[in-house]
């Protein structure tokens, strides 16, 4: 069994229609749902919206220890100019904007927003990592 995949990122949700409808106003489909929870396919993996006082009951945590973690989710595109449509799509559907798309350091193009539960995306191009013709990385 090979030990470095995911096949699940679960994301806390304050209000679960709230962060679907912004998921879907994103183009994703929903392929799941089910009281409190709904699951978007990633071709391999899955990410979950789950209502957040039952994600913390499952967890044996209390909502307020949950937070929306220091981490980020990401989204390679094939072009800078894929960044800026994808990120001005997030801010319509309604994205706070973190730090707008730029070339960076390392030599790609990337910027970051929040999803409506705080939970925090980067959007990036990186020359060094090539995307197939369904957007995988290879």
């Amino acid at each position: 069994m090979k030990a470095n995949r995911v096949t699940l990122v679960t994301l806390g949700v304050a209000d679960l229609a709230r962060a679907r409808g912004y998921y879907e106003a994103l183009g994703w489909e929903v392929e799941t749902a089910q009281d409190g929870v709904c699951f978007f396919d990633l071709g391999g993996m899955k990410l979950g919206l789950y209502d957040k006082a039952a994600l913390a009951e499952d967890l044996g945590r209390s909502p307020a220890d949950l937070g929306t973690g220091a981490m980020t989710l990401a989204q390679n595109f094939a072009t800078e100019a894929d960044v800026d449509a994808a990120y001005d799509a997030a801010l319509a559907a309604g994205a706070t904007p973190c730090k707008a798309p730029e070339k960076v350091f390392w030599g790609g193009y990337s910027g970051t927003l929040a999803d409506p539960d705080g939970h925090i995306w980067e959007y990036a191009m990186n020359p060094f990592w090539k995307l197939d013709e369904e957007g995988k990385l290879v």
